[in-house]
């Protein structure tokens, strides 16, 4: 579970990609001495004392005129928007700059708490050189070296401080559903036709929806709340990419829904960004339903539905759990064959199986098919359990985990998927060795 999101600013050069992949562990932003390598926001998952948060990396921020001066500064500002904390790089060598002043003013002015991190104090001899950055009006400056780790367990400290209280959770005992997909795919146009009302703004232009909006309503005796994921408002010129943006967003619904429509354009088809959106909902273990929204529009023959269905299990290989629903948002036709979908998978998701009928699975599947021998070893699987649901989750005891391929654990895998359901939810599979 998600506790807050943390995004980098700062000009360029400072160590903002550094300092990134320091707190990830990873080399997951370009580091070059070059001023302004960062462009796109990059973003991950990290984690400090049991505290999981997302991390955006940005671009730098000059007062001066520079290439793609007008895109980075767009980017940095949504990044501010999405934060519940900002990490302020500034350089300790360089001193305060002019940059770094119009910096904190754009700071100031978002009222989010802000970490003011003093990179590049890479000896004790120099940690006196923080405390010209007071002057930022930002608040205590904190010594940091993104090169050698120093000092970054002391801005997450701070960073895991200033997170939003964690709240119960949402809309107990109700179906929390999302509605996820490229900007202009008929998202918001969905939601209306699911709520029968407008309650949600519908335009043609990519991104009108800002903010994820949340409508708990009733249909038949079940509670259910759909939230509407958001692109971004068209403001004159706005060069920040749509699609990045719209991951964000999306991870955000993702993380709180238990199924998620995953909405493709029939008009346009299959796109790039579409099986990356859908990879966030399978690497979060929810439940997806595959929507292919503006069926009207599609030049239809008896055999179109299964051809277009054979192209997205093609396409979406590891969605082939998830059911495929055709629908029309803007004429409301074929809506209600989503809800029996919803329900379905919401129940296959948070299903449990007794211990005793998984095994009697498991053992059957070994029977029929021996795990094949690896440098004179077979795997012997002597017990199996599930440990949670949504997803379901099961752990496998075994005599060797290294023993356990790929293709025999897709194997075990399906097995259970032809014992017990599980349409439309992902299936994790631990492995542990028996002692």
């Amino acid at each position: 579970m998600i506790d807050g999101t943390v995004a980098i600013v700062g000009r360029p050069n400072v160590g903002k990609s550094t300092i990134f992949n320091r707190i990830v562990g990873e080399r997951r932003s370009i580091v070059e001495d070059t001023p302004g390598v960062t462009r796109d926001r990059i973003y991950a998952k990290g984690e400090w004392l049991t505290k999981e948060f997302r991390l955006i990396d940005t671009g730098g921020i000059q007062m001066d005129d520079q290439p793609f001066r007008s895109e980075i500064e767009m980017q940095v500002e949504i990044a501010i928007e999405e934060a519940d904390v900002i990490i302020f790089v500034v350089n300790g060598r360089d001193g305060v700059t002019n940059d770094d002043m119009y910096i904190s003013r754009m700071l100031q002015r978002s009222n989010k708490p802000v970490v003011l991190a003093v990179n590049k104090i890479d000896d004790t001899v120099m940690k006196d050189n923080i405390y010209e950055f007071y002057s930022l009006g930002i608040g205590d400056p904190i010594a940091v070296s993104g090169a050698h780790g120093i000092g970054i367990g002391d801005i997450l400290d701070e960073c895991i401080n200033n997170f939003p209280e964690k709240r119960e959770k949402e809309y107990e005992g109700m179906i929390r559903f999302a509605i996820i997909g490229q900007p202009n795919v008929g998202k918001s146009s969905l939601t209306n036709a699911i709520l029968n009302q407008e309650r949600v703004i519908v335009s043609t232009i990519e991104g009108t929806t800002r903010d994820a909006i949340d409508t708990p309503f009733k249909r038949e005796g079940r509670e259910y709340v759909v939230i509407d994921t958001a692109g971004i408002r068209k403001k004159g010129k706005v060069y920040e990419s749509v699609e990045k943006y719209s991951v964000l967003r999306a991870m955000s619904a993702i993380e709180r829904a238990d199924v998620i429509l995953m909405v493709i354009d029939g008009e346009k088809g299959i796109r790039v960004q579409d099986k990356h959106v859908a990879g966030l909902a399978h690497e979060a273990g929810k439940g997806v339903i595959i929507v292919y929204n503006k069926w009207d529009t599609v030049e239809k023959d008896t055999n179109k539905m299964n051809e277009i269905t054979n192209q997205i299990r093609k396409e979406f290989v590891y969605l082939d759990y998830a059911p495929v629903a055709f629908v029309s948002a803007l004429n409301k036709s074929r809506i209600h064959t989503l809800f029996p979908l919803i329900d379905e998978v919401y129940d296959e998701c948070t299903k449990r199986i007794d211990t005793s009928i998984i095994n009697e699975v498991v053992l059957d599947a070994q029977m029929m098919t021996p795990p094949p021998t690896h440098n004179g070893k077979r795997l012997r699987i002597y017990y199996a359990s599930q440990v949670s649901a949504a997803p379901p989750t099961f752990v496998l005891f075994v005599n060797d985990p290294e023993l356990l391929h790929f293709s025999y654990r897709r194997y075990i895998e399906n097995k259970l998927r032809e014992a017990f359901g599980f349409t439309g939810t992902p299936i994790h599979i631990i492995v542990r060795k028996k002692v």
